[in-house]
């Protein structure tokens, strides 16, 4: 049984695989000036390809496919270590305020102290992020975190955040405002192999964090008895993963911007996809978000939108989904 999980497993993730690839060079050869598969892969592999073509793939086009690759991934990283503390498909961070707080935090630096340097607006994302993931934990602990409680108390403080970030947009200038917003939407245009660099240093390094919390949380998921008879510390373990899970959002929302629902569905198509008994099984679920981010960007780029303005429109059809499965659930 177990080897016939494995192995749809493995089939599964070399199919998404598949589609990131193949989502890739049909993005890297679409736009203002149209290219062959042929064309794209031989700018990619071949240094002796045509220099306008390696110009269009290689220099204009592919720092904002691998962007797209690695923030979906470290969106689906996330969701998955979140719903798994949770225990619930609801539990991600863009639902539960993080991903409000890591926008709050880059919003202070860009409005207030009035830098958008990328080090800069990073390090407000993280402290907004983590003070976020703080405070929900001091207001939602009474002896223990229910992971209902953590929810509720993770969209109101949310939701609070999202109004202070609004209020924070209408007291400074129509410039800064428009500035601060335009990155609100969550975009990936203009970005370069100088940005890329940072983010995937510090995207590997969050990685092998994720895979060290996978195995204590998939142990907390039979409950924190049966997790502490196996020698795991459950208040550690879940200390851990809440910060690698708030790191991965801050680490996205520095980079683009906020960028919603990658993190909410990601791990439950992943989950239905590989039939697994844990959402906490980071491959499969970064590979989701990676083609669902690739993809949701082929979408933005064709008409013109930033990329999480798609996501909020396909995501909210999925959460309403999600909600009414959930209510159905609860009466059944």
């Amino acid at each position: 049984m177990a080897l016939r999980v494995e192995r749809r497993s493995v089939l599964v993730c070399a199919a998404l695989a598949l589609a990131v690839a193949a989502l890739g060079v049909l993005t890297l050869g679409t736009g203002s000036i149209s290219l062959t598969p042929a064309q794209v892969l031989s700018a990619l592999f071949d240094p002796g390809a045509d220099s306008r073509d390696r110009l269009v793939v290689v220099t204009w086009r592919l720092p904002r496919l691998l962007f797209a690759i690695v923030c979906g991934a470290a969106l689906a990283i996330s969701g998955a270590l979140f719903q798994s503390l949770t225990k619930n498909p609801l539990g991600s961070p863009d639902v539960i305020g993080f991903a409000s707080g890591s926008y709050a935090g880059a919003s202070v630096v860009m409005l207030l102290i009035g830098t958008a340097n990328y080090l800069a607006v990073a390090t407000g994302s993280l402290i907004g992020g983590a003070g976020t993931a703080l405070l929900v934990y001091l207001l939602a602990y009474r002896g223990g975190l229910a992971p209902f409680r953590l929810i509720i108390v993770g969209i109101a403080v949310g939701a609070f955040l999202s109004s202070l970030t609004s209020m924070l947009l209408l007291s400074v200038n129509p410039q800064q405002a428009m500035l601060a917003a335009t990155w609100g939407a969550g975009s990936l245009s203009g970005l370069g192999f100088e940005q890329l660099r940072t983010t995937a240093v510090v995207f590997v390094v969050l990685l092998i964090c994720s895979a060290a919390v996978v195995r204590p949380l998939v142990h907390l998921e039979l409950g924190d008895d049966a997790a502490v008879a196996l020698g795991v510390n459950a208040q550690r373990a879940r200390l851990a993963a809440t910060l690698v899970g708030v790191a991965l959002t801050a680490l996205v929302t520095a980079a683009v911007g906020p960028i919603s629902f990658i993190a909410l569905a990601a791990p439950q198509i992943a989950l239905r996809l590989t039939r697994s008994s844990t959402t906490v099984r980071i491959v499969p679920a970064a590979l989701t978000g990676a083609a669902v981010l690739v993809g949701a960007d082929f979408i933005a780029q064709r008409v013109d939108l930033p990329v999480g303005v798609i996501t909020v429109c396909v995501g909210g059809v999925y959460l309403a989904w999600l909600l009414a499965r959930q209510y159905a659930g609860r009466r059944g």
